[in-house]
């Protein structure tokens, strides 16, 4: 049998913490083995807890916003971070993938997502909520500044591109790419250079956000 899939649970209402573990507590083959209701406890409990999965309410007192992600990441890389918070600002949404998070749930949405998002991150994917992809998506159509392009006038792109677009949005490195596809890694670094530079695009976290604005599948 498998270990147990393990969470620390990162928010300053104890009721919110006490839902979530009842939530966890229904899934199998999970468990949670650490709380913290401030950003000085998750500090002390991400380096002293092994665990797989950090759930982090942004607006944690002690928590310095979206750097705290990429400090956390930096202190304990194999921990991949969950942000579950009301905040569905596509600029905040897109500075936290940047950072590091492997997913981004809203308070209000769907608990079934949870279990959406830790089926997309255990594949090497990032997950982003319901709400929050129709937010970014939004956010492109209104005609404010983003790093993604507009969907609704779709950059031409080959199915090659699409295809690696997909896999590079599902974690998929260069090598394993190759693999996947039965091409040198050489041809898959091309051709997402090719993508960034048709998209204008600048990262894997900017190519994932396009993916999934487009429906390609991420995980």
């Amino acid at each position: 049998m498998n270990r147990p899939l393990t969470f620390i649970l990162a928010d300053d209402h104890a009721l919110v913490r006490e839902g979530l573990k009842m939530l966890i507590s229904t899934m199998d083959n999970m468990s949670v083995v650490a709380e913290a209701a401030d950003g000085e406890a998750l500090l002390e409990q991400v380096t002293k807890t092994r665990a797989d999965l950090l759930l982090l309410d942004l607006g944690m007192p002690g928590v310095a916003g979206i750097q705290f992600i990429s400090d956390i990441r930096e202190l304990v890389p194999r921990l991949k971070i969950i942000v579950l918070t009301a905040n569905i600002e596509p600029r905040t949404v897109r500075a936290a993938v940047e950072a590091g998070a492997s997913g981004y749930l809203t308070k209000d949405g769907d608990p079934e997502e949870l279990g959406e998002a830790i089926e997309a991150i255990g594949k090497g994917g990032t997950y982003l909520a319901r709400t929050v992809r129709f937010a970014v998506g939004e956010a492109s159509g209104s005609g404010r500044q983003h790093a993604v392009p507009d969907i609704l006038s779709p950059v031409p792109l080959t199915r090659r591109e699409r295809e690696i677009l997909a896999l590079v949005a599902q974690g998929l490195t260069a090598r394993e790419i190759a693999e996947r596809l039965g091409i040198s890694p050489l041809t898959v670094r091309k051709h997402r250079e090719n993508l960034m530079g048709k998209l204008n695009l600048h990262s894997a976290a900017e190519l994932t956000a396009y993916a999934v604005r487009l429906g390609l599948p991420t995980a």
